[in-house]
């Protein structure tokens, strides 16, 4: 069975014809303004629970919910992969209680899992370590994070590795619910078009389940016919300044980005993920402020 046909036979025994519809939103588009920690990724002194030496001026979390405000930003999105290996109730308190004296939304957060693994010890890890960052974005009023399905172990087909994936998914679905957290599904790893991350989003089908819409991912001729694919689903946009384009990289059109959104009647935050090679100190701003002038 192909990948598309499987999808597609999931959704169809699902028990909700409603859920995995694209999102129904009553008024007028509203973006709002938010920035990745990974747009610092390398002047953090943690990585994914390691110490290292960070590059350039460093950065920790207090200090990049500064910069933020000081951007003008509405939202910060706090990627879990910089938070000190020590995370207590405590500092996500003292995290919480920061953004919100410098008038900041957490917009959300993202791990770094794998779901596409069999039953067993290595994908219950991966589902608990999920459920651990649900239980730290409840602390800090963080109301989406940023997943991934994951990339399938070496022999095993896609087909094969889609429903372990699209289970791991919906049981993490029901636990973020109760704690009233989105999960948004990235076009990431073996999701590289916006057909096959509709489809993901409706075989899971869960009204706490969405699309995390990054810019920069979509492998394919029009990238920007998959953004309008994949937009109406959306429940996070993460912007990238640059995109492919048939393999070649191109500078993003933010206009016609923005503009996709608007046509979905998106409402929600647009957070700025930089990734280009140019100093973030320098370049985060100016490319904030080219965003802002569209949100506006």
């Amino acid at each position: 069975m192909r990948r598309r046909e499987f999808l597609i036979g999931a959704t169809a025994t699902a028990a909700s014809a409603t859920l995995g519809a694209p999102f129904k939103r009553a008024g007028k588009p509203r973006l709002r303004l938010s920035l990745a920690a990974y747009s610092f990724r390398n002047q953090f002194a943690f990585m994914k629970g390691g110490k290292r030496e960070p590059a350039g001026k460093p950065m920790d979390m207090f200090q990049f919910i500064d910069f933020c405000a000081d951007h003008g930003c509405d939202g910060t999105e706090l990627t879990s992969y910089f938070f000190r290996p020590d995370v207590t109730p405590k500092y996500l308190a003292e995290i919480r209680r920061h953004a919100f004296l410098r008038g900041m939304d957490i917009s959300g957060s993202a791990v770094g899992n794998n779901f596409s693994l069999p039953k067993g010890e290595q994908r219950d890890s991966q589902i608990a370590y999920v459920k651990k960052w649900i239980d730290h974005c409840a602390a800090l009023g963080a109301p989406h994070i940023r997943v991934f399905a994951g990339r399938e172990p070496k022999g095993v087909a896609r087909e094969e590795a889609d429903p372990w994936a699209i289970d791991a998914l919906r049981e993490c679905c029901d636990y973020s619910g109760q704690r009233g957290i989105f999960l948004g599904i990235e076009n990431h790893d073996s999701i590289g078009d916006a057909a096959s991350l509709i489809q993901f989003v409706k075989a899971v089908n869960h009204p706490w389940f969405g699309v995390n819409l990054d810019t920069g991912n979509f492998r394919t001729a029009d990238p920007y016919k998959d953004m309008t694919a994949a937009a109406p689903f959306a429940i996070n946009v993460q912007v990238k300044m640059e995109l492919r384009v048939d393999g070649a990289t191109k500078p993003t059109n933010l206009e016609r980005v923005i503009t996709i959104l608007h046509e979905a009647n998106y409402q929600g935050y647009v957070a700025l993920e930089y990734e280009s090679r140019e100093d973030p100190y320098s370049a985060v701003p100016k490319a904030l402020k080219d965003l802002e002038a569209l949100l506006e």
